[in-house]
């Protein structure tokens, strides 16, 4: 797979090419006053300029400055005069009263194609006393423009990490590219590490929520959703999922939701946005199962990708493609999943569903063009008091309830793939949900037959990663309020291949005569009924934007 959710998804980090000539000299600036100037001269006869929206460094020592990887930095390396820094890149800007040296901190974007960063630092010395004033104030604008009105500077954040998830190195990636950024960036950071499976359901039912802002989960997705369960737990439930944003630093196997808040599964580059990120509501889905009720934030999966996520443990040498090679066994095996799904819809219609999301997104566009942001979830307690109360009443009730009249009930018995997303990316390469928002109070549905033909299969799976399989007439593409799903176990077809063959090339896939497999944001639940519901805004969590995932839609849109 891709590293990058969408190569054609401009670079966070991607720094505008100033041309030097625009950059205000000290004539023009001189002529105007200090205090309203764009301009501080600084020493070494440099000027450090706020731009549009970066900070331009022109300085002639920028030419001659030494890379310790050019002979061990004894070499100089040629280069511009000029740097562009974006504001969404600084990190901290302060300035010394008693020496008037000026610190920033910022992100600056390494490797190929700038797939990571580090962070770096400018300090210049401010030494004409007449500017003293006016530099007070032009730090002061730099800060502001780093952390517009509606980031929050020095987030207090408790970050929890799986040492034991993906590939277990979650500790290294933590302490080497993200623990750095948010000490740049002033963050009050507390670390703690699991232990056991559902240790962060403890750790965030128990948490002092007035002590911090941000859970940070350097993990896959696993944990995001023990974080969620864990503050649901609790007597103020609903307040404690408003007061604390759950983040991912993406540390996992699965990366789904740091790819669709922050635009990367690198764990530097979504460090900062976390840093740089605005508190976004988030809807969650009531699961109920038997006596028990979970929540989940990403998705549920019967069918194909359940067996894939779940029943291809034997394939963990393929790393990520064991996943891609999983769906395209099982879909070109023509692998059924039967099932009565019974659903509350909101609309089925897909040209609707493409022209809702295509509005929302222009919406945001074109606030983003006017350097206007959706309206902050705050961090304060609300005066309405039922916001210190429990979880809301469930709309719908449980799966052992009487099903409601209002569901419309269908027997699947050649149901191959039923797939149910509150977010669009599942995988870097796979924004299934395509039309997927954060708080639109719906469930994104996807119902595919298992014996559909084997060239729908390849040409499906090619369009995956456009997001445009919402677009093939075999793909049920739906919004829904809430649903309830029967399994049954699939009959057993005739086995023309050995076991130990079968194994190698699907996996110990729990699924066809055997019981089944369902995955709950990635966590497997017993097979048996369950049914979901949307909580509209329950959630809280940072994301780049504030209002949209990072996907522009499908394909044809």
């Amino acid at each position: 797979m891709d590293d990058t959710a969408n190569t054609t998804r401009s670079n966070p980090f991607d720094d505008p090419d100033p041309d030097p000539d625009h950059a205000p000299s000290e004539t023009s600036s001189s002529s105007s006053s200090p205090a309203d100037s764009a301009v501080l001269t600084v020493d070494r006869n440099a000027t450090l300029t706020l731009g549009t929206d970066s900070l331009i460094v022109l300085d002639e020592g920028l030419r001659h400055r030494r890379s310790a990887a050019n002979c061990c930095g004894l070499l100089p390396q040629f280069g511009k005069t000029t740097r562009a820094i974006p504001f969404h890149n600084v990190l901290w800007a302060s300035l010394d009263e008693q020496t008037f040296q000026l610190n920033i901190r910022y992100a600056q974007p390494v490797g190929r194609k700038g797939k990571s960063c580090r962070v770096d630092l400018i300090n210049y010395c401010v030494t004409d006393k007449t500017l003293y004033s006016h530099a007070r104030h032009w730090a002061k604008r730099l800060q502001d423009r780093a952390y517009p009105a509606q980031t929050k500077k020095k987030k207090r954040i408790k970050v929890l990490v799986n040492p034991f998830g993906g590939t277990g190195i979650a500790q290294r990636l933590w302490t080497r590219e993200v623990q750095p950024v948010l000490e740049a960036a002033q963050c009050i950071v507390d670390e703690e590490r699991t232990t056991y499976r559902g240790h962060a359901i403890e750790i965030a039912e128990k948490l002092d929520i007035e002590a911090y802002d941000v859970v940070a989960c350097a993990s896959g997705d696993g944990l995001p959703h023990e974080v969620f369960n864990g503050l649901a737990r609790r007597k103020d439930a609903r307040r404690a999922l408003r007061k604390i944003a759950v983040v991912q630093i993406p540390c996992g196997s699965g990366n789904a939701m740091s790819l669709n808040l922050n635009g990367t599964d690198q764990p530097s580059l979504a460090a900062v946005e976390i840093v740089k990120g605005i508190r976004t509501p988030l809807d969650l889905v009531a699961i109920t199962q038997g006596d028990t009720k979970i929540y989940s934030f990403l998705s549920q999966a019967v069918g194909v990708i359940a067996d894939t996520d779940l029943g291809t443990e034997s394939l963990r040498w393929m790393g990520s493609f064991r996943f891609t090679w999983g769906i395209i066994v099982r879909m070109l095996g023509q692998t059924i999943y039967p099932a009565e799904v019974s659903v509350l819809t909101a609309t089925d219609d897909k040209r609707a569903i493409k022209e809702q999301f295509r509005h929302t997104r222009e919406e945001y566009e074109a606030a983003k063009l006017k350097n206007l942001r959706p309206s902050l979830r705050v961090d304060k307690e609300d005066h309405n008091p039922e916001d210190s109360l429990g979880l809301p009443p469930l709309q719908y009730g449980t799966a052992t309830d009487a099903l409601p009249t209002s569901f419309t009930t269908t027997d699947m018995p050649k149901l191959g793939n039923f797939y149910v997303g509150n977010m669009c990316y599942m995988s870097p390469d796979a924004p299934f949900f395509a039309c997927a928002l954060p708080a639109d109070g719906r469930m994104d549905m996807i119902a595919i037959a298992g014996n559909i033909k084997r060239s729908t299969c390849l040409r499906m799976l090619v369009k995956v990663e456009d997001g445009s399989i919402i677009n093939f007439p075999e793909a049920a593409y739906s919004k829904v309020l809430a649903y309830r799903i029967t399994p049954r176990a699939a009959p057993i077809p005739p086995q023309k291949l050995g076991p130990k063959f079968r194994r190698w090339l699907g996996g110990t896939a729990g699924g066809i005569g055997d019981e089944g497999l369902i995955a709950i944001d990635g966590e497997r639940i017993p097979f048996e009924p369950f049914q979901a519901e949307i909580v509209p805004g329950l959630g809280t969590v940072l994301s780049k934007s504030g209002s949209v995932y990072e996907f522009q839609g499908p394909k044809s849109l």
